[in-house]
């Protein structure tokens, strides 16, 4: 049976982590499993954890009052998923809905946090792998309101 740190050593989000920065991270993880249409962040929520999806589809979404709940991002295996826990307030800034069944690696944002204060070698590798994940989201959330305002 595989352990935590070599399951998340092999998720691409941690290329280039050391096998020391890994084992902190697992020490701030925890196996979930989600069903279709469960939905595992609101806007709005206190941010605490993160997501590394290994397996399925969730859809990062934002809300219009004319067209309802709008896809940004759809986000895989392979992928993460919630980077609000990073950045105060520490508020989830989109809702996460899961599209099909779905197995991940929940990530304690708080512990990590204090990982990072604790080790700042990590915490400096940490925030450059997270800065990719950032521009992804928002250049996603641009692309939608493009859309969007092209039908007004």
């Amino acid at each position: 049976m595989a352990t935590v740190e070599k399951i998340l050593a092999e998720h691409p989000f941690f290329e280039g982590f050391t096998e020391g920065h890994v084992k902190l991270v697992a020490g701030c993880a925890s196996d979930v499993h989600f069903k279709p249409g469960q939905i595992i962040f609101r806007v709005g929520e206190e941010a605490r954890k993160f997501y590394l999806v290994r397996l399925g589809k969730v859809a990062l979404q934002m809300t219009s009052e004319r067209r309802g709940p709008l896809t940004v991002l759809t986000v895989g295996a392979g992928e993460v998923l919630g980077w609000s826990w990073l950045f105060p307030p520490h508020k989830y800034r989109f809702s996460a809905r899961v599209l099909e069944a779905t197995r991940a690696f929940e990530i304690d944002g708080q512990c990590l946090r204090g990982v990072a204060e604790q080790d700042h070698d990590f915490g400096y590798h940490l925030l450059k792998h997270w800065s990719p994940v950032v521009e992804r989201a928002l250049d996603a959330t641009r692309l939608q309101l493009v859309n969007v305002y092209q039908d007004l």
